[in-house]
């Protein structure tokens, strides 16, 4: 399992935001083709305005008129959507290349920081309004994203609006800030990657912060009253669901899920990133750092590098190094696999209550192999959008009954009443309120 024997492709540590280097004229002329852009928006507008007015008023178009309206109304959407979509932006570094290719220097997330846990203490101390703890629980940020092009398949950007719907949800109810990542920080570490210079750019942005969350946005909280155990992490720097047998005894590729996970945000985090990074760049040294894990890891097929993979790799490689500060979570479902919960909602509807986030009702319901956004995935993505349907009405209806509603049914966006209104309202607060753990229902039925 050493590294010793892989060669890898390195990259400039250079590497960074995209710059100002493009002249002045190749901005002007882009934002001329953007304003055009917004004229021929603004015209669309207008044929629709024309054809929805043709139904309501009458307005008279010939059939053939009219079809041929529709048919330029289509056409020239789904242009600037692929302009929009395209990578064709010439000050884009992706366009020019080995414009950050240097076989001299390694790839590194920014420079190299070795006293932050200093300069976090000395910071806190002189901001005493940005405590890292607030009435005795530490303060934790959640960081989910989505890519900044539109989705491939449109109705992903629903979908996605859904995800974040729930995760703020399940922060408003529990003190949670949040952080809606569209950017990449690092052109170099897209795809699975961006998460991390995402993380690393929080942790020193946000001293004030204790805990940084990672949560895909194909995940789901489908418990929102359980809360993390974080007494139970004190002695921790790293909360990863896993399986310490699939991962020492296995070494299988899917021992840990790296969909959802909290780092501390410290400097032992800070080294761990710097280990990690190194196997993302995209180009040679992910396609052949790909090579070495799927050679090392159980059941993992020939892809490029993934950063759940190379997480792993590296835990079992320096076990001695990382693995006192890393907390193998399975007692309840940081990551709950999809495909063997979002059928059995109304059994855990019948049988049980929320609150307690393992299999009986899973705290994170995670859409692993499911690709809402883009033009593949590992299901039939009729599966994975009704499946994703059921899951955000599952936890939606535990917020909709604070309020006195709850939906028609999993695969329904209707509502419906479930207590009447009242002259005297804050009578029922407590009986709906999900932020209080339920004790109605007898230990027994848990």
């Amino acid at each position: 399992m050493g590294r010793e024997n892989v060669s890898f492709h390195k990259r400039s540590s250079s590497v960074g935001l995209p710059t100002t280097n493009s002249n002045n004229k190749n901005r002007r002329g882009r934002q001329i083709q953007k304003t055009f852009n917004n004229v021929k928006i603004t015209i669309l507008c207008g044929f629709i305005t024309i054809l929805v007015l043709r139904g309501t008023i009458g307005i008279n178009l010939s059939s053939s008129d009219s079809d041929s309206v529709n048919q330029n109304v289509i056409e020239e959407t789904n242009r600037i959507l692929a302009e929009i979509r395209s990578d064709a932006d010439p000050s884009d570094p992706d366009d020019k290349d080995g414009t950050f290719f240097n076989p001299n220097a390694t790839f590194t997330l920014g420079p190299k920081i070795t006293n932050w846990d200093s300069q976090r203490k000395s910071w806190l101390n002189q901001n005493p309004e940005y405590p890292n703890f607030i009435g005795g629980k530490a303060r934790i940020l959640l960081l989910t994203g989505s890519p900044p092009k539109p989705c491939d398949n449109p109705i992903g950007d629903h979908y996605l609006l859904k995800s974040i719907k729930n995760k703020i949800d399940y922060c408003r109810l529990h003190g949670i800030e949040i952080v809606y990542n569209l950017a990449h920080l690092d052109i170099e570490l897209a795809g699975y990657w961006a998460k991390l210079p995402m993380i690393r750019r929080l942790m020193l942005s946000h001293p004030e912060v204790e805990w940084i969350w990672w949560m895909d946005s194909d995940a789901f909280f489908t418990d929102m009253v359980f809360e993390l155990p974080l007494s139970k992490y004190d002695d921790y720097n790293m909360v990863i669901h896993g399986y310490p047998d699939l991962l020492f005894d296995q070494k299988s590729w899917i021992a840990i899920n790296t969909g959802s996970f909290l780092f501390r945000n410290c400097q032992w985090s800070l080294d761990l990133l710097d280990e990690w990074a190194p196997m993302g760049p995209k180009g040679p040294v992910r396609e052949e750092a790909g090579k070495v894990l799927t050679a090392n890891l159980k059941g993992r097929p020939a892809f490029e590098a993934d950063d759940q993979s190379a997480l792993i790799y590296l835990l079992l490689s320096k076990k001695e190094k990382w693995m006192g500060k890393v907390f193998l979570e399975n007692s309840y479902y940081l990551h709950g696999y999809w495909a063997g919960l979002v059928d059995r909602y109304e059994e855990m509807i019948e049988k049980y209550h929320p609150g307690l986030g393992d299999e009986r009702w899973p705290f994170v319901t995670h859409f692993v192999g499911c690709k809402p956004c883009g033009s593949y995935g590992d299901y039939p993505v009729e599966r994975c959008l009704s499946s994703m349907e059921r899951a955000f009405n599952f936890a939606d209806n535990q917020v909709l009954k604070l309020y006195g509603f709850r939906h028609r049914g999993l695969l329904s966006p209707k509502i419906k009443r479930i207590r009447n209104e009242t002259v005297t309202p804050l009578e029922f607060v407590d009986q709906f309120d999900i932020r209080r753990h339920s004790t109605e229902r007898s230990e027994s039925k848990s």
